[in-house]
């Protein structure tokens, strides 16, 4: 394999871990939204990714990918308001089952792995221009 292809496979990671991040914070955003039915409410995403792997023909295709954004399938919270503008006839609201501390675990996870992609760009780019400078 390529020397170059590790920063294909860490920008790969990059990307994965960016779209985990911002589904993150789309669910801590939309945690206290509430709705005035079951259907209605938000419901949490998690990316899920995929391995690229490549092969004799396609080696450029290695890293991870992002095969798709999956809805939580958690039944709604619900809570009683009677004041609240979105109750139902029985005075109920529904709020999404978003577990802030899962979430908030969730982000700082996905932001160590991006960094760690970062580290692994940086140490890269400095050993190849040390395997540069040997020749000086």
């Amino acid at each position: 394999m390529s020397s170059f292809k590790i920063f294909d496979i860490a920008g790969s990671g990059m990307s994965a871990q960016s779209v985990r991040l911002n589904t993150v914070a789309s669910n801590l955003a939309n945690a206290d939204s509430v709705s005035s039915s079951p259907q209605g409410v938000y419901r949490a995403r998690h990316p899920v990714f995929r391995a690229l792997v490549g092969s004799a023909n396609e080696p450029a295709s290695a890293g991870v990918g992002v095969a798709g954004i999956a809805e939580s399938k958690a039944a709604p919270e619900t809570r009683y308001d009677p004041g609240n503008p979105l109750a139902d006839a029985q005075g109920y609201v529904y709020a999404p089952s978003v577990n802030v501390v899962e979430e908030m675990t969730d982000m700082i996870s996905a932001s160590r792995s991006y960094q760690n992609n970062v580290e692994v760009l940086s140490t890269t780019r400095d050993l190849m221009l040390a395997t540069l400078k040997l020749g000086q």
